[in-house]
């Protein structure tokens, strides 16, 4: 017995078995119950900094549900990657890993090519995606507001009767204020207008008559008359000229509802605590859901 309790072969198992143990206690042993994850104040002021140092303004409440969410999201894609070793090969920071982890989900979404039913009951379901846009083609005459003042849009009317009885000049543009807003636009897309005149023209003209003068159309500039020379309105293309956009846009949406189901899946393995005042808000409004608020600390 004494010669066997001299083994060294039997101290390094003691000493093996005891650095398990150890190991094991430190971690708290392993209960199955759900691991947490807080998002403390400090993470929320500071998610919040970051924010108005990119768009130069404070985040809305909504606004602050969704970079709570993103992180939560973020802080598991983390874990769940260190969990299944996918650091060992490489050592770059916790997106990197977090992206992994989607790359996992998205091949999944990837996995089965869809068929043409598929792609254009999407297209059905979906129509407003792959309209070609509608154009319009106009002339305009522009009446500065800031240098005529109130009588802009007397001047502009009156100008607007004489064009509309056909006794306008010949140059109807020189009857107004110099401008570098283009004179006239053909086949013009909506966005492009509401570019180029702002969102507010554009959608004044686009109810506007054509083969008539119209207006005074108000802009952020001014107001102009209007001749609407043609409208053509939007279609959708037959299938088979856009099958290549409409895979890709359906291709997007399976790869963005496969991550929501698989981080779906992971949030359930967490318990998640928001701490500060910010948690009684999102826990009224449900922004960010299946939390824990942690109350004003």
């Amino acid at each position: 017995m004494r010669k066997f309790l001299r083994e060294p072969l039997l101290h390094f198992l003691l000493i093996g078995i005891g650095l398990f143990v150890l190991y094991d206690v430190l971690r708290g042993g392993n209960t199955g119950a759900p691991r947490e994850i807080v998002v403390t104040e400090a993470r929320v002021e500071a998610l919040a900094q970051n924010f108005a140092t990119t768009w130069m303004r404070p985040p809305t409440a909504q606004e602050i549900g969704g970079l709570i969410d993103d992180y939560i999201a973020e802080e598991i894609y983390y874990r769940e990657a260190i969990a299944m070793g996918l650091d060992q090969d490489d050592t770059v920071i916790r997106r990197r890993l977090r992206q992994k982890m989607e790359f996992i989900s998205e091949d999944a979404a990837a996995a089965a090519a869809p068929t043409d039913v598929q792609l254009q009951e999407f297209l059905a379901k979906h129509p407003e995606r792959f309209l070609e846009p509608a154009q319009l083609s106009f002339r305009q005459v522009y009446f500065s507001t800031e240098k005529r003042g109130e009588q802009a849009r007397v001047q502009a009317e009156q100008l607007l009767t004489r064009l509309q009885a056909g006794r306008g000049p010949a140059d109807p543009a020189a009857a107004g204020d110099p401008t570098l807003l283009p004179p006239d636009m053909h086949s013009a897309s909506p966005q492009l207008i509401a570019n180029t005149f702002g969102s507010d023209f554009a959608a004044q003209v686009a109810e506007a008559p054509v083969g008539q003068w119209s207006g005074p159309l108000q802009s952020g500039f001014g107001l102009h008359l209007v001749h609407v020379d043609e409208r053509v309105a939007s279609v959708l293309p037959a299938f088979d000229q856009i099958r290549p956009i409409v895979l890709r846009e359906y291709q997007a949406e399976q790869r963005t509802r496969s991550n929501k189901k698989f981080l779906d899946g992971l949030r359930t393995k967490y318990e998640i605590r928001i701490e500060g005042p910010v948690a009684r808000p999102l826990e009224q409004t449900g922004t960010s859901t299946g939390v824990q608020g942690g109350g004003a600390q």
